[in-house]
């Protein structure tokens, strides 16, 4: 008898495919700057949507690099895809680049998976890790290149260690791993940029939410999602508190 994949298991599957894939384009190619970019994006898109249409063909996808069809609305189940979520360090060689895949159903990050290829990890909402140990002191993820001021303000007010990184997906996931405590962005993000983060997160007992403390919610008809916090549940009510302010 033929075993049925899950969902999470697809997730997982097509995070570490594409991954691979991606680490073949970058290091066999001979591009790089945006054209590598350019490349690695478009192969990675082209395996998930395949393979993720070819599993699933009756669910619908709102996906980055992929025109978006408005019929997802009316569709309880949605995956979510950002194929390359830091195209900019991929383009660059960093390691802190990741693969997103998501499931949302009735609006909520029911799954995800989110593969850091360089490090040779997938992290999947059905094998989250438990939380390790917290770090003192803290430790707040910002934007490498754009750290948002509101995030600095908080940090400076917490005594956090102010830890700058690459993409979306390598942020939320070394809140997952232990490597930082807080990942608080209010720069403006997108549904792929953040809801399998926000699936692997919630899995492992995290909290997840808008900058406001209000619950991320997906398909939506504008995809545009500009905050979110990811962090230990012992900080939520602190760094809330202070963007209450």
């Amino acid at each position: 008898m033929t075993r049925v994949e899950s969902d999470a298991q697809l997730a997982r599957r097509l995070a570490e495919a594409a991954g691979a894939l991606l680490l073949n384009v970058q290091r066999s190619s001979g591009l790089d700057g945006k054209a590598l970019g350019d490349a690695g994006d478009a192969a990675a898109n082209q395996l998930i949507m395949d393979a993720l249409r070819l599993a699933r063909p009756s669910d619908a996808i709102l996906c980055e690099e992929e025109r978006d069809n408005l019929s997802r609305l009316s569709a309880r189940r949605v995956w979510i895809i950002d194929p390359l979520d830091g195209t900019r360090e991929f383009s660059e060689g960093r390691s802190d680049w990741a693969v997103h895949i998501a499931l949302a159903e009735d609006g909520a990050p029911h799954l995800g998976a989110v593969a850091l290829p360089e490090l040779g990890v997938v992290l999947g909402s059905d094998t989250a890790p438990m939380l390790p140990a917290a770090n003192t002191p803290p430790r707040m993820l910002v934007s490498r290149t754009r750290p948002a001021a509101e995030a600095v303000a908080v940090a400076q007010a917490l005594g956090a260690d102010l830890l700058p990184m690459g993409s979306a997906g390598a942020k939320a996931m070394a809140v997952v791993r232990g490597e930082a405590d807080i990942y608080l962005h209010t720069g403006g993000q997108y549904e792929w940029d953040n809801c399998a983060p926000a699936a692997v997160a919630l899995a492992a007992g995290l909290h997840v939410s808008r900058a406001d403390g209000a619950p991320l919610r997906y398909n939506n008809e504008d995809p545009y999602l500009p905050d979110l916090l990811i962090c230990r549940p012992e900080w939520a009510a602190p760094v809330l508190a202070l963007m209450a302010k």
